[in-house]
């Protein structure tokens, strides 16, 4: 199938073994119950398999909930995905597989994120040996969105002591409210650039709509953090991931428009400039 007929939001991609595999929330559905996670394959990002399903909920799960925003990382030999559940409250959740293909099965001890926490887009980023999840704290709990993180476990079962707080949306001068002191982040995906600079870009409304911020760090995951002025996306498009493709170029992949059921994955080309991001 074509890129253009895929169907999902919160695209991510992982690149493996002269492959590119796509995960995202399923379009269909999206805002309702959803039941799995598929993944396209491409050796070329132009053309794709079709839907493979790598998760599917148990037959004996009484299933009500939502899932969204998968990614898949390889860590020590195996696959792992980091993905949301409403089950009740929201939280990033990680399985795991030893093929980017699937099965996965679930592998955390319940929820990553804090269970009295509303929280959702968990992504994985190792910095000097140490796995870290990379999170929000959902707006609609909280108002004011954040961005926190927090240590795993060497196995990636559980967490390692509290969240830290990296960013909250408000911070963000091109972020407009969701009223007059409600504001969103979604999305935190974390890039180090070839200077050594951590950059995370992360999701919010602005002007034009949905939106990708970029954020940097000289001092790690921990911060502290700054803001830059400089938007990557603005056209109503985000919830997106940085990867290099096979050529070696830099790809920035998000969805566009943010609005059901018309969103579709889209793919820019971005490239480093002054230790920051620049669509090309």
């Amino acid at each position: 199938m074509k890129f253009a007929d895929i169907h999902v939001r919160d695209p991510f991609i992982l690149v493996e073994d002269g492959k590119y595999y796509l995960y995202g929330t399923r379009g269909k559905g999206a805002w309702g119950t959803i039941y799995g996670v598929d993944v396209f394959v491409s050796d070329d990002l132009e053309n794709w398999s079709e839907a493979h399903e790598v998760f599917a909920v148990p037959e004996d799960d009484n299933w009500t909930a939502h899932m969204w925003a998968p990614e898949v990382h390889k860590y020590n030999g195996n696959y792992y995905m980091f993905v949301t559940f409403n089950r009740p409250m929201n939280g990033t959740y990680i399985l795991k597989s030893e093929s980017p293909m699937g099965p996965f099965d679930f592998h955390s001890e319940g929820s990553i994120t804090p269970v009295e926490w509303s929280s959702l887009d968990g992504t994985f980023y190792v910095e000097d040996g140490k796995p870290y999840m990379v999170f929000c704290h959902e707006w609609t709990q909280i108002k004011d969105g954040e961005i926190c993180g927090v240590e795993l476990s060497e196995d990636l079962s559980k967490p390692v002591g509290e969240p830290f707080f990296i960013l909250r949306a408000s911070e963000q001068p091109h972020v407009k409210g969701m009223g007059s002191d409600s504001f969103v982040t979604d999305g935190p995906f974390m890039f180090k650039n070839s200077d050594g600079k951590l950059l995370m870009i992360w999701s919010s409304f602005g002007a034009l709509g949905y939106l990708e911020a970029i954020a940097y760090s000289e001092g790690g995951v921990k911060g502290p953090w700054k803001l830059s002025d400089k938007l990557l996306f603005e056209q109503d498009g985000g919830h997106g991931m940085i990867f290099k493709a096979l050529d070696g170029s830099l790809k920035f992949i998000c969805h566009q428009p943010n609005n059901s059921p018309n969103e579709r994955p889209v793919l820019v080309d971005i490239e480093e400039k002054d230790g920051f991001l620049y669509r090309i």
